[in-house]
C-alpha cells in the first residue's frame, strides 16, 4: 500500500502542578486553551477541542502518524509551560503535572467527547477534577495506584 492512513483521535487530560489553580483567570485559560491547540497542529495532529478548568485541560486531537503520543503530549506541555512563563511574573512557576491521561475516541463517540470537553466548567461544578479522572480511568478499566496518580 503506497499511502498511510490513519484516524487515530485521542482524548488528553492532565493538570497542573498539585492541581494548583493557575489557570483561574478566564482570558489566560483562553489563550491557554489556544495555544494548546495551535502546539497540536504545528506538529500535524489536527486539534479538535481543548477545554478545561483553572487547574486542568482536556485535549482532543487526531494523532499524527508521524507522531508518537508521548511526543504529542510532552510538546504541548513543553511549548505551553513556556509561553505561560513568558506571560507574567505570577506564572513564572507554571509548571504541569508529570504524567497525563490518554484515551482513544472511537469516531463514533468524537461528537459526545467535544460537548463534555466543551462543557468542563459547567461540568465541575458538579464534580471535583479527582473526581472525574478516577471515573474516565475507570470507563478505560485503567488500575491506578492513588500514592502515585496525584503526585
Amino acid at each position: 500500500m503506497p499511502q498511510s492512513l490513519t484516524n487515530i483521535i485521542i482524548h488528553a487530560i492532565f493538570s497542573t502542578r498539585d492541581r494548583a489553580p493557575l489557570l483561574r483567570d478566564p482570558v489566560l485559560r483562553e489563550e491557554m486553551h489556544r495555544m494548546l491547540g495551535g502546539v497540536g497542529n504545528e506538529l500535524g495532529c489536527q486539534s479538535v477541542i481543548v477545554g478545561g478548568t483553572e487547574d486542568h485541560v482536556h485535549v482532543l486531537g487526531h494523532l499524527s502518524r508521524t507522531v508518537a503520543l508521548a511526543d504529542w503530549v510532552k510538546e504541548l506541555k513543553r511549548q505551553s509551560s513556556i509561553w505561560a512563563k513568558s506571560r507574567s511574573e505570577s506564572l513564572q512557576g507554571f509548571a504541569w503535572q508529570g504524567g497525563y491521561g490518554a484515551f482513544s475516541v472511537s469516531h463514533s463517540v468524537k461528537k459526545r467527547v467535544i460537548e463534555y470537553v466543551a462543557n468542563q466548567e459547567e461540568h465541575h461544578k458538579q464534580e471535583t477534577f479527582q473526581g472525574e479522572y478516577r471515573r474516565v480511568l475507570k470507563l478505560n478499566e485503567i488500575d491506578w495506584d492513588e500514592e502515585y496518580v496525584w503526585g
